[in-house]
């Protein structure tokens, strides 16, 4: 008998891709690199899909209506700086760039 081979692609994982509209009404599309709650607050780590560098944004959940979502700019030096450092945790975290060197 015959062993049958599966050709099919595999599936990819899903991506969250967020719109985003400036206030001057410019629309551009975003990755999400990932999310935290952190004291009670939801923040986003994006990406540009256009882009091609390696930086993201940091924006907070201001709130939901149905589809829509209010995301914000941390002005605040001391929260960026906190929940920034939770996701250099949380997405580099695992990276353990010594390695190569040994």
């Amino acid at each position: 008998m015959a062993e049958l081979e599966n050709n099919l692609p595999e599936e990819e994982e899903e991506v969250d891709v967020f719109t985003l509209t400036d206030e001057e009404g410019n629309e551009e599309q975003f990755e999400v690199l990932g999310s935290i709650e952190l004291d009670g607050k939801v923040y986003y780590a994006l990406t540009s899909v256009e882009g091609q560098n390696d930086e993201y944004v940091i924006l907070r959940l201001e709130g939901e209506d149905g589809d829509d979502v209010t995301l914000v700019t941390v002005d605040d030096d001391d929260e960026f700086d906190r929940v920034a450092d939770e996701f250099e945790d949380k997405l580099f975290g695992e990276i353990d760039y010594d390695a190569d060197e040994q």
